[in-house]
C-alpha cells in the first residue's frame, strides 16, 4: 500500500506547505540553469562557507534513490559536481562562462541533425 502524500502525514514537516526534500527538489534543479548559477555568484552565495556545505549536502540527488525524481538529471548533476570546484565557483560570476554553458545546454538538448 502506497503512503499518503506528505501533506496527510502528520509526521513529515512542512515548509509553507511543501516537505523538506521537495523544496531541495525545486531548489537543485534550478542549479541546471547556468543564469541562476551566475545570479547566485553576483549575490556572493557562493562565498558562504555554510552554503558550499549545503552544496555538498545536496549531492545525495545523485544517488538512484533520488535521480529518478530530477527532470533533468544530467545538466543537474554535473552543475552540482562543477559547484564542488571553488574555481568553477569563482568563475560563474562572468557572465560569458554563464552564457557558454547555457549554449552548449541548447545544443545537447537538440538531437544533431544528421545530412
Amino acid at each position: 500500500m502506497a503512503s499518503p502524500p506528505a501533506q496527510e502525514r502528520p509526521d513529515v514537516p512542512l515548509h509553507g506547505g511543501f516537505t523538506r526534500f521537495e523544496l531541495e527538489l525545486e531548489f537543485v534543479q534550478c542549479l541546471a540553469n547556468p543564469v541562476y548559477l551566475n545570479y547566485l555568484a553576483t549575490q556572493k552565495y557562493f562565498d558562504k562557507p555554510e552554503f558550499v556545505a549545503y552544496l555538498d549536502y545536496l549531492q545525495y540527488f545523485a544517488e538512484p534513490k533520488y535521480i529518478k525524481f530530477l527532470h533533468h538529471p544530467g545538466p543537474t548533476l554535473r552543475a552540482l559536481e562543477l559547484l564542488q570546484q571553488e574555481r568553477f565557483r569563482q568563475d560563474i560570476i562572468t557572465p560569458g562562462l554563464a552564457n557558454k554553458l547555457q549554449i552548449e545546454g541548447q545544443r545537447n538538448a537538440v538531437p544533431s541533425q544528421k545530412d
